[in-house]
């Protein structure tokens, strides 16, 4: 049951802002989590609107664990100097379902296209840095039902391995809510069995996604 780390990805759980000035043109980079393109293209909008001061409002997106749908837009600026190195950012952070805006306000000096594309690019990296970011892992959701003389041996079971119950129901058994990782799945279900001599009771519910570990880019 082990899985490999192609499976698991990384979303936002707190978006920062970046903001990157060069021969006074402002670029300001906001992220925002989305599920799918139309969420990603409400938020385009809503950026346009606060921003419509603004000389370009470029944008991309990822939608998907693999980054399966993507889309970007350079908004005026020269083809290739701004949505596709955006893009290209979150491509290579390895954050999925992610939209940015970056916005320009024009300080009167051409930087050329080398120079779009280093303030396009930053800008971004910018607003991730600033970000929390989440990397999530395939995970699955198990119910663990035993009698009470039991519930200790599982108990402690649980607070060795870290696992805090999401749902504890007491009735004529003890039963559990739980979620744990999927390479981990296997070996907890057999240590459960062995702490109780097969006395307890273990269904899966659901496949999900736990969040692994809180990290900076």
């Amino acid at each position: 049951m082990a899985t490999e780390e192609k499976d698991t990805y990384k979303v936002l759980l707190s978006p920062g802002e970046g903001i990157y000035e060069e021969k006074k043109s402002k670029f300001i980079a906001t992220l925002r989590k989305v599920e799918t393109e139309a969420e990603a293209l409400a938020f385009f909008e809503e950026m346009k609107k606060k921003y419509w001061d603004a000389r370009h409002n470029c944008t991309a997106f990822l939608c998907g664990s693999k980054g399966e749908l993507s889309r970007c837009s350079d908004d005026g600026e020269p083809s290739g100097t701004a949505g596709r190195p955006m893009l290209e950012v979150l491509q290579k952070s390895g954050v999925r379902n992610v939209a940015v805006v970056v916005t320009r306000y024009f300080g009167g000096v051409l930087l050329g296209t080398g120079g779009l594309v280093r303030a396009y690019t930053q800008a971004v990296q910018t607003a991730l840095e600033a970000s929390t970011i989440g990397k999530l892992r395939p995970g699955l959701e198990l119910a663990l039902e035993t009698e009470y003389p039991l519930v200790g041996k599982l108990q402690f079971l649980m607070e060795t391995m870290e696992i805090k119950p999401l749902h504890t129901e007491y009735t004529e058994k003890v039963r559990w809510l739980i979620q744990v990782p999927v390479e981990g799945a296997e070996s907890f279900q057999k240590k459960c069995i062995d702490a109780t001599a097969g006395k307890v009771k273990i269904e899966k519910q659901r496949d999900v996604f736990l969040v692994e570990k809180i990290e900076k880019l």
